[in-house]
């Protein structure tokens, strides 16, 4: 340790006796404090010594002054050696043992200044002292980790250093001097910090370099800074190699829903999503045909946001939420977002306030169902790296940590707050189900911040007295539809087809505010144009994409949601609710209430958690009353729900559901000429409305009666009757229909029917 009486000689030498009146060349020094200091500074260029090289052999090698016998190993403090085994330090871990003697030759100011000389030892040096100075060895059996950068060696240095007082300032730089003078030309006290730790990462190596400062923070009684900065080192190396595995996780996408179709990094092919800071917006009304009346949904301004805005710095400065909830329907691009917000922490683009982020989907938490688990154990599962973190990095202010739970909805487990046990121990072994409960309480790891995502839930799925903001997804606007297209086909004349073929049809460009549908379209495009070549005719009927949307949302149902749900349960679903979608249509009700629920005896969370169909959001007519409303997904899904309703009616029991009685006689098995009695009643119906209520219902009804859309439909049909050839049939009476019109206004919509059928 200096006395006072060395560290005034330096300040004498230095001309500057404290580091904020230091003056560097760069000019006034900064505080460590500031984030902008951390940058990296241009090297100096080397001193010029002319142009032949330097003639040595005169110079000779001089011993320093001897002191006192020091011996230098790897420095870890004494917490890190109880905390960690060797396998886990860091691996920037360099060995200083005593040098015998170097050579006094250096260049001064030179950009090779670690490269020293090691004098030749002889029989008389065996017996002479050491010098002060350490002999820096790194090991070269140890591999340098990928974490380690000259960015973050200084950035670590500099933040480390930037904690100690003025004093111990002082008593670093002079003993820095002491140990390595041969590394500046003047001594360091007049050096800011940040020529200080440039000087440093310029002569040794960056291993060297932390182990240097660890050395000089013991010898100068810093222990918790050896401490501190040991603890950079370890969470560094664990964020890379985290990032590492997220990269490999959500990097690239499979854009086919089939999982068939080549992996493209998701940089390439992501659309940014239409996000709002409020919810309960209802459903999206846009309609082809009908003009359809906002729903008492949330009628407050509504903030546009990006995945960047949530829970970010800024945010968090000015409101204590560290608890947000994402929703959204079905397809409306929820995980999508989600894999945006981690490659942007991965990438470094946004979230550089949090130290860690662990996305925890709820298909994957499924595993660890039937067991006891603690969060911490749920985490070195599924990342194996964190293991290398300690108890203190969950719990302290300076390491933000982020969960994601994505799929809320998919979790099967009961949400009840009231009599599920407390707790708040991140590492106490307990089942997952108190686990979550807990974290949607905001009871564990009350430090973190915490994302999660589902669709609109039934109940509640966070306690009243939780602090939380709710967000929600809505999927694309208009110019990222057509984005989406031109990302997702790299030819660009096929991405214009798309384009234009999905402009064609109001109702698909509609629907396409939906990130999955537009899947489903890219999908099928893409199909054609692989089997039948780059020019080949699109499919001119829009029944067919809404019957795959079903299909991809009824599927998800089963395979993440019931597994176990039986073909004979999914139909009876459907035929229920379409019942239900047709008693509406009818009445040109587009709110669900109780009552209705309760008289087709479904279940709304079947309806709206499981299926995807339908939606819930809060109306608010009164400023004191707030009801749950349920709807479904868009008003021409409750259209094609109810034309389904009507074809399997018909296909498997022989019930034309525009007629007041059921014909018994025919339950169960028809002909041809009764077929033509469904549409035939269907176009009369029709044509009555002339709010065009029907109209769309029609389209998907004559859409059904296609092979392609009876082939789709198969699971669903118990008949084992063959269905009729009846598009020849059809054709010619939507032909009779619009001679004998005598609304030609209403011709329309029958003109979009002889597409359907391909006409």
């Amino acid at each position: 340790m200096m006395d006072d009486t060395e560290i005034e000689a330096m300040e004498t030498l230095s001309g500057s006796s404290s580091l904020g009146d230091a003056v560097s060349g760069r000019g006034q020094s900064a505080s460590i404090e500031d984030d902008g200091l951390y940058y990296i500074p241009e090297r100096r260029a080397s001193l010029d010594l002319g142009p032949s090289p330097m003639d040595t052999t005169h110079w000779h090698y001089v011993d320093q002054a001897l002191s006192p016998a020091l011996s230098y190993c790897s420095i870890t403090s004494e917490t890190n050696s109880d905390n960690m085994d060797d396998d886990d330090r860091s691996s920037t871990r360099v060995q200083l043992i005593r040098a015998d003697s170097y050579s006094s030759c250096y260049s001064l100011d030179s950009d090779d200044c670690e490269k020293r000389t090691l004098k030749v030892k002889s029989k008389d040096d065996a017996v002479s002292e050491p010098s002060d100075t350490p002999e820096l060895i790194q090991d070269t059996n140890e591999i340098r980790h990928p974490s380690l950068t000259v960015a973050f060696t200084f950035k670590a240095i500099g933040k480390t250093l930037g904690k100690l007082s003025e004093g111990d300032i002082k008593r670093f730089k002079m003993m820095l001097w002491k140990r390595y003078p041969q590394s500046f030309n003047t001594p360091p006290q007049g050096m800011d910090m940040v020529d200080l730790v440039d000087r440093l990462l310029e002569c040794y190596d960056l291993e060297v370099s932390l182990q240097i400062t660890k050395t000089l923070l013991e010898e100068i009684g810093q222990k918790k800074m050896v401490d501190y900065l040991q603890t950079l080192c370890i969470r560094n190396e664990v964020r890379h190699d985290l990032s590492e595995t997220l990269k490999r996780t959500y990097g690239e996408v499979c854009e086919d829903l089939a999982m068939q179709g080549e992996k493209r990094p998701f940089d390439d092919v992501f659309t940014n999503l239409h996000i709002t800071s409020t919810c309960d917006n209802g459903p999206n009304i846009e309609h082809e045909v009908m003009t359809i009346e906002k729903l008492d949904s949330n009628r407050e301004e509504a903030k546009l946001l990006s995945t960047k805005d949530i829970l970010s710095a800024e945010s968090l400065e000015h409101s204590n939420l560290k608890f947000i909830l994402i929703t959204g329907v079905a397809g409306s691009g929820k995980s999508m977002a989600v894999r945006r917000l981690v490659l942007d922490w991965i990438e470094e683009r946004s979230h550089q306030h949090v130290s860690f982020l662990f996305p925890l989907p709820f298909r994957e938490l499924k595993q660890f169902e039937g067991c006891k688990v603690s969060l911490l154990e749920i985490i070195q599962k599924l990342y194996p790296e964190t293991k290398k973190l300690r108890d203190e990095d969950y719990r302290c202010e300076d390491c933000k940590i982020m969960f994601v739970f994505d799929g809320l909805d998919e979790y099967n487990g009961t949400l009840d707050f009231q009599n599920t046990e407390l707790l708040g121990d991140h590492t106490d072994p307990t089942t997952l189900n108190v686990i979550v409960v807990n974290l949607l309480r905001a009871r564990l790891l009350y430090r973190g911040l915490f994302l999660v995502t589902s669709r609109p839930q039934v109940k509640r799925c966070v306690p009243w007295d939780t602090h939380y903001d709710e967000i929600d997804v809505r999927g694309f606007c208009d110019p990222e539809k057509d984005e989406y297209f031109k990302k997702r086909f790299q030819d660009p004349d096929q991405a214009a087809r798309v384009i234009a073929y999905i402009n064609s049809f109001k109702t698909l460009r509609i629907m396409c505010h939906l990130p999955l549908f537009c899947s489903l379209v890219a999908d099928e495009c893409q199909q054609i144009f692989r089997v039948r070549g780059a020019q080949a005719e699109l499919p001119r009927s829009i029944t067919y994409m809404y019957t795959k949307l079903l299909l991809a949302l009824t599927r998800h149902h089963r395979m993440f949601r019931a597994q176990d749900r039986s073909p004979d349960k999914e139909r009876d679903f459907l035929m229920k609710l379409g019942k239900l979608a047709f008693n509406m249509l009818e009445q040109g009700q587009f709110k669900i209430t109780k009552c209705d629920w309760k008289e087709i005896g479904i279940s709304d969370k079947e309806a709206v958690i499981n299926s995807g169909l339908c939606t819930q959001y809060i109306t608010k007519p009164h400023v004191l009353f707030h009801e749950k409303v349920l709807s479904f997904i868009h008003p021409t899904m409750q259209e094609y729900l109810a034309a389904l309703y009507a074809f399997l009616s018909f296909r498997n029991q022989g019930k034309n559901i525009f007629e007041q009685q059921l014909k018994e006689k025919f339950k169960g098995i028809f002909k041809g000429h009764k077929a033509m009695e469904l549409y035939k009643s269907a176009v009369d119906r029709s044509l009555l409305c002339e709010d065009g209520k029907l109209d769309i219902f029609l389209r998907f009804l004559f859409g059904m009666a296609l092979k392609t859309n009876l082939e789709l439909l198969q699971p669903f049909c118990t008949s084992s009757v063959k269905w009729p050839t009846v598009i020849e049939d059809s054709a010619a009476l939507i032909r009779k229909k619009i001679r004998e019109n005598p609304h030609p206004g209403r011709n329309g919509n029958l003109q979009h029917c002889l597409e359907e059928l391909g006409m």
